[in-house]
Parts: C-alpha cells; structure tokens; sequence
C-alpha cells in the first residue's frame, strides 16, 4: 500500500491565505499551527460535524478514513478483510502523523485512531483533540444507515458498540475538549464547540504565535 502515502501535501497555512485573510474567524488566529482533531466512535458526526467547523473557521477538512482508502487505493472493508486490523491500524497511525504536519486543518478521525498512544501523543504535540460523545441509542440509529462498518459485521452489533463504549470512553475522555454529539442541527453542535474552544483557550491563557 506504499505506506498508505496518501495524496500531496496541503499547502503551508501562509499560502492558504490563513494569516492574512480578512474575515478569518478569531478563533482560527489562535490557534497558530495546531489542528482540530476529532476522536469518537463511529455515528459520532466526526465527519459532517468536522465539514461544518471547518467552514466556519476557514480551515481545511480532512477525514483520516478516507485518507487512507485514497493512499490504499482499497476501501477500509477491504483492508481488514484482505489484511487485517492490525495492519490497517499500523497505516492509521502513519498516515494521521503525516496529516498532522500540514495544519493548521480540522481533522476527523477513524473510531480506533486515538485508542493508540502513539497518536494520542503526536495529536497532543500538534493540535487540540475534542471528542465527540454520543449515547449508545444516538450512535446506533446513525450507525444502521451505513453497511461498511467492518466492526460491526457481526450477529449483534449493538452489542459490539456497548462493548467499544466500554473499552473507548476512557480513552477518548483524555481528549482536550467533550462535547456533546446529540441529535440536533449540526451548526449547533458546531457552536457548541467553537464555544467551548474559546473557554479552552481562554483558561489555558495560549496565544497563538
């Protein structure tokens, strides 16, 4: 998979037009070259909810899944099914290292991505985590409208997710920042986190550079 290389690099932040753009978001100033990376379970809207921030914000979008499928040239059921987990997980953590070099950017992630220490730390170097949290009975209505969710694959799904809750949660509540992932328009849950970010920054007194 030559590595899960992926595509081109994204262009430096200064030829974005990121620092000199007039109606940049403030917060987006703040942030310098960190990126907004963010961890939950999959149904949790990291992706629809990650579009949207990103747009408010003026910053890139970036989905890990399909970053990997486009380095792989194979989809993730695909990989699991012809290499296995392990393997998938190993790429994972490469190609989530090398997109965290081209922030700032928002970046969501796969389900099992920040469940190693490895990406946990080189997210803790380079951008601010926020996890998306959803309730079991919110994360399987969402998760039933899609098939190719290879954990899933199994007699009792529901009872694979309570499982991942079980093992996840803990890990995810280590992120910088939980907001919750409910069913409501997505610009307010957009607003909910760009709120709670301000609050971050602000108790954290950083600045961006």
């Amino acid at each position: 998979m030559n590595e899960m290389s992926g595509p081109h690099a994204l262009p430096p932040p200064s030829e974005r037009g990121l620092g000199h753009a007039a109606g940049i978001h403030p917060l987006t100033r703040r942030l310098g070259g960190r990126s907004l990376v963010l961890v939950g379970l999959m149904g949790a809207g990291k992706s629809t909810i990650g579009r949207r921030l990103a747009q408010k914000l003026g910053l890139p979008f970036l989905d890990a899944d399909q970053e990997i499928e486009t380095a792989a040239g194979m989809t993730i059921p695909e990989i699991f099914a012809v290499y296995g987990e392990d393997y998938f997980r190993d790429g994972e953590r490469r190609v989530i290292a090398r997109l965290l070099q081209q922030g700032p950017i928002v970046l969501a992630t796969g389900g099992g991505a920040f469940m190693s220490e490895e990406t946990r730390q080189r997210v803790a170097e380079r951008g601010i985590s926020i996890w998306l949290r959803a309730d079991l009975d919110v994360l399987m209505r969402r998760v039933r409208r899609r098939s190719n969710r290879p954990l899933l694959q199994t007699p009792d799904p529901e009872g694979m997710m309570r499982k991942l809750i079980d093992v996840r949660y803990p890990v995810y509540g280590e992120s910088d920042l939980t907001i919750e992932s409910y069913d409501a328009p997505h610009d307010r849950i957009v607003s909910d986190i760009t709120g709670a970010l301000t609050r971050w920054l602000d108790e954290s007194r950083e600045v961006a550079p």
